[in-house]
């Protein structure tokens, strides 16, 4: 069983950048495909990017251009990097492992999850 703690959240102004990083225990990242969600107030939890065991990326429209998530398997820890922040990028910042990988953008398609780590972008 795997399990994930984010860190580097916090407070940045609009227009900034900010990486967070998810460091999984347990088990090697190598055998998950890794994914990056979000949930704001109020909203539901939405995905946002994620990276198969071969390192092929997928990413939402809404932050397309704009985060970018990597793995660094030696670590055994997936970032996010995000860039061009805006205020409707602020939540709590979910880090995913899914073993099968077969529905990367949708929350039933992981096994493990963090505990999140709060992201507020103020403008």
């Amino acid at each position: 069983q795997a399990q994930l703690v984010e860190s580097g959240g916090g407070l940045v102004q609009a227009g900034g950048s900010l990486r967070v990083s998810c460091a999984v225990s347990g088990r090697t990242i190598s055998s998950y495909v890794m994914g990056w969600f979000r949930q704001a107030p109020g909203k539901e939890r939405e995905f946002v990017a994620a990276s198969t065991r071969s390192g092929y990326t997928f990413a939402a429209d809404s932050v397309k251009g704009r985060f970018t998530i990597s793995r660094d398997n030696a670590k055994n820890t997936v970032y996010l990097q995000m860039s061009s922040l805006k205020p409707e990028d602020t939540a709590v910042y979910y880090c995913a492992a899914s073993r099968t990988g077969s529905r990367y953008d949708q929350i039933g398609g992981y096994d493990y999850w963090g505990q999140g780590t709060q992201v507020t972008v103020s403008s």
